[in-house]
């Protein structure tokens, strides 16, 4: 992990690179409470774990979103989540004739304790793992633009930094947080953070939307 944050880059275009073989550890986070969807997702079956857009759930979808990634040798996922999915998420796991390494916690404390113990697990395997961290609730159609970009963002954090993903609003919504990008890097369409703004007002997004950075 790098020591000056400056060093954090984030990608708000697509564009395609060239890139070697490299060796990565996905890292899914499938916690929840499942009330954003209810009654269709509930407490003890949250939407990630739901068939929402094919026959897959959100989680498989996930998983499989790795699936045909050139000259990069994916290993098997770490999955943190809550003690009540760990058998929902086993056998969604074996119906893809995939394995992984299930964490469970004990209490949900959001994105940070999650990755620190996933990365601390990843370490009894690897000295410096590369980690691509995966919210287990998204849904991406364009695989083939999402696997270019994991090259490109490979390519970085081997050499030291912190990768992020984004992409470019087309609305002013409150609920998320908001990445600036700053000074290019090397790698084409990639970028320096500038600043991270989380869930502004409504006029504030409103204002980010306008400037376009």
């Amino acid at each position: 992990m790098p020591d000056d944050p400056a060093e954090n880059c984030h990608f708000p275009s697509d564009q395609t690179n060239a890139y070697m073989k490299h060796t990565l550890i996905p890292v899914i986070l499938s916690g929840g409470s499942g009330t954003r969807l209810w009654p269709l997702s509930r407490q003890q079956y949250p939407k990630q774990l739901l068939p929402l857009v094919n026959r897959y759930s959100l989680l498989q979808e996930t998983v499989r979103r790795l699936d045909g990634l050139e000259d990069i040798a994916v290993q098997s996922s770490i999955i943190v989540s809550n003690e009540e999915y760990r058998f929902v998420i086993a056998e969604q796991l074996r119906v893809l004739g995939k394995i992984g390494k299930i964490i469970l916690e004990p209490y949900g404390r959001n994105t940070a304790p999650a990755l620190t113990i996933a990365a601390l697990a990843a370490m009894q395997d690897s000295d410096d793992p590369v980690l691509l961290v995966m919210p287990s609730d998204h849904v991406i159609t364009d695989i083939s633009a999402f696997q270019a970009i994991i090259h490109k963002g490979m390519t970085l954090a081997e050499s030291g930094m912190l990768v992020t993903f984004g992409i470019t609003p087309n609305a002013p919504e409150t609920g998320y947080g908001y990445i600036q990008y700053g000074t290019a890097l090397h790698e084409p369409g990639t970028f320096r953070i500038a600043r991270f703004v989380e869930k502004p007002d409504l006029a504030t997004a409103q204002n980010y939307l306008e400037e376009g950075s």
